[in-house]
């Protein structure tokens, strides 16, 4: 997935609650920064696996360096 592509998608979330009145694009943001912060905590996580539990979950450690050295807003 290009760079900046989930990002674009949470704007775009974010301007539709907005669009629709009222403090239903707080809602919208708040949900956003929620998923950011669970998506980096899951790849820190993935991150500091080591070899055998990695092949325990079917994982390689080049997918695991990958999606670990991810940044938070992309999917």
């Amino acid at each position: 997935m290009p760079s900046g592509q989930g990002r674009e998608a949470s704007v775009g979330s974010v301007r539709k609650a907005t669009a629709a009145g009222g403090w239903g694009w707080l809602e919208a943001a708040l949900a956003t920064l929620a998923t950011w912060r669970e998506r980096s905590r899951q790849r820190r996580a993935l991150g500091e696996l080591d070899g055998f539990l990695l092949r325990d979950i079917g994982v390689s450690p080049a997918d695991a360096r990958r999606e670990a050295g991810k940044s938070f807003w992309e999917r």
